[in-house]
Parts: C-alpha cells; sequence; structure tokens
C-alpha cells in the first residue's frame, strides 16, 4: 500500500501571519493552491509541503495524497482499520479520514 506523498496539514489562527512565517523559512505558495482569501494555502521548500488552513479544522493532520482514495479506504478496511470520515463520491477526488491507535489524524486526500 503507498499512501502517497506527504505533508503536514496546520490549523492556524491567522493564515496571513503564517503564511508569512513559512516564506521567511524558504517555503513559498504554491500557484492554484488556495490562497489567503480563501483561508487555506499550500506551500512548499524542496520537497517538504506543508498546508496552512484557517479555522478548518481542530488540530494538525498528516496529510498524504495516493493515487487512488477509494482503493486506498478498502484496503484501510480490509485490514480492520477504522475509518471515521468515509470517501463520499464513486469517483474525482475525495478524502478519508483515519486515527492512529495514539489518536494522531490521518487523512488520505486525492485531488
Amino acid at each position: 500500500m503507498q499512501p502517497g506523498l506527504f505533508s503536514l496539514s496546520l490549523a492556524v489562527s491567522d493564515i496571513a501571519i503564517s503564511k508569512a512565517f513559512y516564506e521567511t523559512l524558504g517555503f513559498e505558495a504554491m500557484p492554484s493552491c488556495g490562497s489567503v482569501e480563501e483561508k487555506w494555502v499550500i506551500m512548499k521548500s524542496g520537497q517538504t509541503m506543508i498546508g496552512l488552513f484557517e479555522g478548518m479544522f481542530e488540530g494538525n493532520i498528516l496529510t498524504f495524497n495516493p493515487t487512488d482514495v477509494r482503493e486506498l479506504e478498502q484496503r484501510l478496511k480490509d485490514k480492520g482499520i477504522e475509518i471515521d470520515v468515509p470517501v463520499k463520491g464513486d469517483e474525482g477526488p475525495g478524502h478519508c479520514v483515519v486515527k492512529d491507535p495514539d489518536g494522531n489524524t490521518i487523512m488520505f486526500d486525492q485531488f
């Protein structure tokens, strides 16, 4: 099972301040991946990606981008992993959410 590209999704209190901070660390906003006005933005520095999200969820989330989230979700179910948020719809973009044994949130997000 390949979980896909990894990034950390951060719950931030002020998207503009957070974006400026991460720009200082060398991150750049990715084109067509959110905006300050939309209250979310994906940023990249080398091979490291982070997502900044204001008011969209509580806590930080480990995020993976699989090729086929529905297939991955079925494999997780087959291995007895409980799905907290299942994929909606039969095709196209989607995501599912699980928790690891310590309660950390993991999202598999296909876009």
